[in-house]
């Protein structure tokens, strides 16, 4: 089944959720009238990636990290207050499968931790997935909680089965055989990392999994970040590309099809035959025929880890 797909890497609006909502709605309308059915936004597109995280000086920029963090958190989306409806109500509008990585806030537990999360949206608007980063990476552990794994799943959808993982996820193998071992069409990667390296590892999951792959960071230059950001010209420099993009799509057992949009801020456009992900895994099944259950078995908790239940007892 050949299905249109396109990986938007353009910046959002940093640390403005409402602003951001606005830029992925209006590109939702964009790639729909290039016939696109499934759309791809980076690591946390709402309302942007930390990326000051990595600047910050330790112990210096306590103060500024926690001015930071303090709007971040204000502009976090809020998935039970109704935050992500607009973009819900676009992909049904446009009959499209969106996948949106963001920053989330639990408003359910402590009402205050932040964490790295990855939404499978379906063609009728409905959440079929939301996934949390289960191993933030060095100084992100500042800003987002430890995800658990009830989001480790892989998901009907109109186009294709569909995985995600984010960013150095990538790189640990357990948790990419947990999907590798769902019928996987569609893998999905949104991150922060680019470059060669990135790549060459996009191919390596094409080739291992069997399966398509999509990724991408956000193209992102000094100039993007807004004026109203604390410290911003000490942070960051106008002409400087913070992060290159390199939107990527890697077709079944490794091979670029697609990019990588190095330096732009647009919409990596490509089309993919979902079932050459299952033709391709004839040679190399690592969830069947190449597997020897007999002497490895992996066991995953995808059980809810609530950090308190509550039982009440009715008199």
């Amino acid at each position: 089944m050949d299905i249109n797909v396109a990986i938007s890497q353009k910046p959002p609006v940093l640390l403005d959720l409402k602003a951001s909502l606005e830029l992925a709605v209006s590109t939702i309308e964009e790639v729909a009238k290039q016939g696109s059915q499934l759309l791809v936004f980076p690591e946390a597109f709402l309302p942007g990636y930390p990326t000051w995280i990595w600047r910050l000086r330790p112990g210096g920029d306590i103060a500024l990290g926690n001015q930071i963090h303090f709007q971040l958190r204000n502009h976090s989306v809020n998935i039970a207050k109704g935050d992500l409806n607009p973009v819900c109500e676009a992909a049904a509008k446009h009959n499209m499968v969106v996948v949106m990585g963001m920053n989330e806030i639990d408003s359910e537990f402590s009402g205050s931790t932040l964490f790295n999360t990855v939404v499978v949206i379906g063609s009728d608007g409905s959440l079929l997935n939301r996934h949390r980063k289960i191993m933030p990476t060095n100084p992100e552990r500042m800003v987002w909680g430890f995800g658990d794994a009830s989001g480790l799943r892989v998901v009907d959808t109109q186009v294709g089965r569909i995985g995600c993982l984010i960013c150095w996820e990538n790189y640990m193998p357990l948790a990419r055989y947990a999907l590798y071992a769902q019928d996987i069409d569609i893998y999905i990667a949104p991150t922060w990392d680019s470059g060669d390296t990135w790549i060459a590892s996009m191919n390596h999951i094409a080739r291992e999994g069997g399966c398509w792959v999509l990724s991408t960071a956000t193209a992102i230059q000094g100039s993007d970040i807004p004026a109203s950001f604390p410290e911003r010209d000490r942070l960051f420099t106008d002409d400087e590309w913070i992060n290159p993009g390199d939107a990527v799509v890697v077709k079944p057992f490794g091979g670029v099809v697609a990019g990588p949009l190095h330096q732009e801020k647009g919409v990596l456009y490509a089309t993919i035959d979902t079932d050459a992900a299952r033709d391709s895994r004839k040679a190399l099944d690592v969830a069947g025929h190449y597997h020897r259950p007999d002497i490895f078995h992996l066991e995953i908790n995808r059980t809810a880890m609530p950090p308190v239940t509550f039982s009440d007892k009715k008199s």
